[in-house]
């Protein structure tokens, strides 16, 4: 199941990567790189939707896919973060919640899965929707312009990005919360 349609759709995401990072490198007005960066990512991250549509549809799912989905997310999140970071529309501060989040959570939940308890750090709805929150406002900073000359995605990506730091913390310790458990069971053995 290594070359699948889902999967290579998620290894696009991965290839994605540094497209979206030499935009901003290219010798082109910065309204220009804004877009083209803007609606790469757009285009890149809803390949993170279609590819589980398509594996579940095709019945191509595997345990690779399984594995490489999540990683290709977090490669474009934290790559397009520290682009952000770069160009000052992102706090570090804000980066550093997010991205620490994500090596907390993945390493979390590979340890908990090394000890058959993965259940207990699932996904969950907190989760989703800060990972929602976040590919709002990834392309609302990289934009970083006027749409309709009403909606300045500078500001509204700047005040996405913060709520989505406040949900990070929230589903880390829900998670941690759910994982604690195992943790002390193990701990005390």
């Amino acid at each position: 199941m290594f070359f699948t349609i889902p999967t290579i759709m998620t290894w696009t995401r991965i290839v994605a990567i540094p497209l979206i990072v030499g935009v901003f490198y290219a010798p082109l007005e910065p309204a220009t790189r804004n877009l083209i960066a803007t609606v790469m990512f757009v285009v890149f991250a809803a390949t993170d939707w279609l590819d589980g549509y398509l594996a579940r549809k095709l019945n191509q799912t595997s345990s690779f896919g399984a594995f490489l989905d999540p990683v290709a997310d977090k490669f474009l999140v934290c790559a397009s973060l520290l682009v952000l970071v770069h160009l000052q529309r992102a706090d570090v501060f804000v980066a550093l919640i997010i991205i620490g989040r994500e090596i907390a959570i993945s390493a979390l939940r590979e340890w908990m899965a090394q000890i058959g308890a993965s259940k207990s750090v699932a996904v969950h709805m907190l989760g989703k929707l800060k990972t929602t929150v976040q590919m709002v406002a990834i392309p609302f900073l990289l934009y970083d312009g006027r749409v309709f000359g009403v909606v300045d995605t500078g500001v509204w990506g700047t005040w996405l990005i913060w709520i989505a730091a406040v949900l990070t913390v929230w589903s880390m310790v829900y998670y941690l919360q759910k994982a604690l458990p195992e943790i002390r069971a193990r701990v005390t053995r």
